[in-house]
């Protein structure tokens, strides 16, 4: 399969040591089609997939964070970790409102997914009742599946910042709204490994999660994809063998990362001494963010 399609070339200069502050953005939803890459339906649908999982996650992300902080005696991943929830907290908050700008203003029902991933969240993945040591363990272990996730969500931000979705006749607010989403977790991408590496997270336990980890966040992506297109009057009711068919095809043509790139990027974080660093650029991620349409308008 095609590897990325770059819509730009990286910086070549690092900007060195950045302040992680949550970026006040403002996007005008309407009229914003739902098949916002109308040349590529089912990838426009797989990526808005991620407007139904990610407010969910998001807010487990502060949760956890909010719990794990009165245990950090470093300042500075303390101050990394409360701009990390600034900015998670505006995602989760940006992202829901695409829930009822677009997709309800096009006729589809969230609230059956939304459930599950409530569910996977706050009931699975949240907050127990336990104390002591039990509690402490609970709490690792969350704080090691964020780092798994947001290894993954770095991946998709240089992803976005990097592929030519304008080809497909991509609505520029929605690349607005993903560009500027993934060009903040580039920024922050450290912040959940050197968490997680606080708290005690080793080789092992990440190489364990994350092989558990990667293949149900594909599955919840997918399952968010069959979720919308099912729901979709104007495209055809898809299984989910030709909604794969259709899925790599989009693949193929740029419009989705490649099998090939996510495969490396997982098997990335099994190498010994693995640093997420590698994944991005800092540079690039904070010279989009300058100029995203929807922070520009915010501070108008």
């Amino acid at each position: 399969m095609k590897l990325l399609r770059r819509a730009g070339r990286r910086p070549d200069s690092a900007p060195g040591s950045v302040a992680l502050h949550a970026r006040n953005v403002r996007f005008d939803w309407t009229d914003t089609p739902l098949r916002w890459m109308p040349e590529e339906p089912i990838a426009s649908h797989l990526i808005s997939s991620l407007n139904l999982l990610l407010p969910e996650g998001e807010r487990m992300f502060c949760a956890a964070y909010t719990e794990a902080l009165p245990y950090v005696r470093d300042e500075k991943l303390r101050e990394a970790m409360l701009g990390f929830i600034g900015q998670e907290s505006m995602h989760a908050e940006t992202h829901d409102k695409v829930l009822r700008e677009v997709l309800a203003v096009h006729g589809i029902d969230p609230e059956p997914y939304l459930r599950q991933a409530e569910y996977l969240f706050r009931r699975t993945l949240g907050l127990r009742n336990a104390e002591g040591v039990a509690q402490r363990q609970l709490l690792v272990e969350r704080l090691a599946f964020i780092a798994c996730l947001e290894h993954f969500f770095a991946y998709l931000g240089d992803w976005v910042l990097n592929a030519d979705l304008e080809r497909f006749g991509a609505d520029p607010r929605m690349v607005d709204l993903f560009r500027w989403h993934g060009a903040e977790e580039v920024e922050h991408r450290h912040v959940a490994h050197d968490v997680a590496v606080y708290f005690g997270v080793g080789y092992l336990r990440r190489a364990g999660l994350m092989l558990l980890v990667f293949p149900i966040f594909l599955t919840l992506v997918l399952r968010g994809t069959k979720f919308l297109v099912h729901q979709d009057q104007e495209l055809p009711d898809l299984g989910y063998p030709r909604l794969l068919t259709r899925v790599f095809g989009a693949m193929w043509r740029g419009a989705l990362p490649g099998v090939p790139s996510l495969l490396r990027s997982a098997l990335s974080t099994l190498e010994p001494g693995y640093n997420p660093e590698a994944v991005g650029s800092t540079a690039q991620a904070v010279a989009y963010l300058a100029k995203s349409p929807a922070a520009q308008a915010a501070a108008l």
